[in-house]
Formats: structure tokens, sequence, C-alpha cells
């Protein structure tokens, strides 16, 4: 090979390494955005085949077919109705037992699955009185509903129930009904970039580096209200902001406990598993996520500064713990996998009392088991404030 033709060959390889190189960042900055982008619009997901008096057929997939109590919008959002024990199963259908119907006439069509069983404000779902309140925050006021104790008996420790990513505040509804039981006054805010809420510029999740401030303004509005002592509950993302606010607030010194339903406490194995499911090489996607705490990387993705997932990495940091937490979590969990809140619970047995199922998918141990669950909350958040009474 001439020196001429050696020139035009490495210029080749090299214009094709630097284009594969572009292509492939390019795909780890596409699924970084994905990870930390709100998703506003919700596709309907399944088919309403067949309604009767007190049954529902509904087209079978991953969901509607998994035993527990559900939900299903109906009408673009404005019909609901709640479904309970399957009764048949087909090749394609699944027939299940219908438990009420909350808006609208169900009739078959399109529909879309409401893992939170209920939908609605406290009232309308739980039939509590609540009160709807505007908390103030650094990104402005944040809708949040507030739920009193009992009459009788209410608390001086306040509940704050964090939803998860993508979720809304009708996710927290199913642990208003215990909380409020053992007496404890619940609030349950929205927080940045929820669709009822302020957005923080430029409109992306911090993934709990940030949203960790409005559980903060949350928690100082509980204090200004008599509130002595906080519970904080957290599903999934959830879960990861209630620890960042434990680690990180001013005010962490009036948490009491914590409970956690299929929380993030390690974002790279997460994320290693969404990676998976999407069908992008974990090791680029590994270098998405690096980019999110790059100071440069992180203009790529579009979030406003440097989100350092390792800091959320509780499993490396178990030692750091300090609060007595309820850890619910499912084997089935498929969008965050159990493996983390396992070695967590073994990690710290003083602090973390583990509860393990194996039929639930993400954050569904109480639709699977609504009993065991209440069970599970309500003998671990009595025996908590007893203790530290």
């Amino acid at each position: 090979m001439n020196g001429r033709r050696a020139a035009a060959v490495g210029a080749v390889a090299t214009a094709a390494a630097t284009v594969t190189g572009a292509a492939l960042t390019a795909t780890a900055v596409t699924f970084a955005r994905a990870v930390v982008t709100p998703r506003r619009h919700k596709p309907d997901d399944l088919e309403v085949l067949q309604v009767g008096p007190h049954r529902v057929v509904l087209s079978a997939t991953a969901d509607t077919v998994v035993p527990g109590r559900y939900g299903v919008w109906t009408d673009g959002g404005r019909g609901h109705f709640r479904v309970g024990d399957v009764l048949e199963t087909g090749r394609d259908r699944v027939t299940r037992a219908l438990l009420g119907v909350d808006a609208g006439v169900p009739v078959p069509g399109a529909g879309r699955w409401n893992q939170y069983y209920y939908a609605g404000d406290p009232a309308v779902a739980l039939g509590l009185a609540h009160e709807d309140v505007l908390v103030p925050g650094d990104v402005g006021a944040l809708p949040c509903w507030s739920v009193p104790g009992p009459a009788q008996g209410a608390s001086d420790t306040w509940a704050v129930l964090v939803h998860g990513r993508g979720a809304t505040r009708e996710e927290a509804l199913r642990a208003v009904p215990v909380l409020h039981a053992v007496g404890l006054p619940c609030l349950v805010p929205a927080y940045r970039n929820d669709a009822d809420a302020p957005g923080a510029q430029p409109g992306v999740y911090g993934l709990g580096d940030t949203e960790w401030r409005d559980v903060e303004a949350v928690a100082r509005y509980a204090l200004e209200r008599g509130a002595r002592r906080l519970l904080l509950v957290g599903w999934s993302m959830g879960g990861a902001i209630v620890l960042q606010f434990v680690a990180r607030s001013d005010l962490a010194g009036h948490a009491a406990a914590l409970v956690l339903d299929g929380p993030v406490v390690d974002w790279f194995d997460v994320l290693d598993h969404q990676a998976r499911q999407a069908g992008v090489p974990v090791r680029l996607g590994r270098f998405g996520l690096h980019l999110l705490g790059h100071p440069l990387g992180r203009r790529l993705v579009g979030v406003p500064g440097p989100v350092d997932l390792r800091a959320m990495d509780w499993v490396r940091r178990a030692e750091e713990l300090h609060l007595p937490a309820l850890l619910l979590h499912s084997d089935a969990d498929d969008y965050v996998p159990s493996g983390p809140s396992q070695r967590l619970a073994q990690a710290r047995p003083d602090l973390i009392t583990y509860v393990a199922s194996s039929t639930a998918r993400h954050t569904k141990e109480w639709n699977v088991d609504p009993q065991g669950w209440e069970s599970a909350v309500r003998e671990f958040v009595t025996a908590t404030l007893e203790a530290a009474a």
C-alpha cells in the first residue's frame, strides 16, 4: 500500500470512527434524556371488551392479568371504574370483578390501566375530608392535599406522602386510610414538573437531587402548623426523594421514620435494567448516565446542573442511614428491581424492616395484598412512634 492510499484509508477509518462515536453518543444522550424527561401524555393501553353488572372483560396485558385491585380510566380520563379478582382468563382476554364505577358509564372501548386503584382527591376517592392547600416552595406554590387526623387521637406526627416518577398524587391515596386510622394527619403534595405543579426550568427531573427541596417545603408547612415529627412515605422515585431529604435538609431532624414502597435506592441498577428493557447496551446507557453528572455532558442531556447518581446510591451509603424504615418491595417489580432494596435491608437489619412479595408489579404491593400491606404499615408506624415517644 503506497503512502497516498494508506493516508486515504486512515482518513476513512478516522471519519468512520468519528461518525460511529457521534452515533453512540447520540444514543447515550437520547437514553439519558428519556430518564429525566417527564412523560406528559399517557396513551390508552387496553381495551374494554365487555361490561356487565358485576364483571368486566378486558384485553389481556401484562398488567390486567395480575391479581389484585386496580382501576381503569376510560373516555380519555373522564370515566373511571375499579376492578378486583380475576374471574376467568383466556388467550387474549381476562374477566375481572367490577367493584365500582366512579365516573362515567363503562362501555366497550379504549381504556388506560390505573395502578393506583383510586381516582380523584381524598374526598371523592376515600370519603375523607381534606383541604386543598398551596405550599410555598422555591419553584412556586405546590398543590397539596391536607387530610387532617381523626377528631379523636390525632397525632403530632404528620405523614408526608411522595409519589413516584411520572405518577400523580393519586398514587399516595392507597396509604391514606391506614395512616388516618392510626391518627396521623397526611400531606400529599405535587412536586416540581408534575402536570399540576410549577415547572422548574428546563422542565426535567432531578431524580431526587432537586425534588427533595419540595418535600422540605412541605415539611416546613407541617411544622409551622403543629407537627413535631414527620413520617415520610415514598413510592419509587418518591423513595429517592425522601432519602435525599433526610440526607440534606436542615429539617431532617424532625423525621421519625420512613416507609418506602418499591423505592429507587440505586439509580445505576434501575437504569441498567431500563437500558436492557429498551434494547440499549448497558455500557452505552451507563455513558448516558455519566453525562448527567458531567459539568459539560449534562448540557447535552439538558439538565440545569450535574446530577450525582452516586450520592443517591443508598446501598453504598447504608451506614449513613439513621432512621427506622419499612421497605416493601416485590421480586416481580418490572421497573425497579428489588435487588438493591434487599441488599440495603441486609446491610442495615438494625433499622430496616423488609417486607418481600413475589407477585406485584412496580409499586403494586398494596393492590395485590391490601390487608397485608396495611397491616405491615400499621404495625411499623405504631411501634416506631411508640418507641420514639
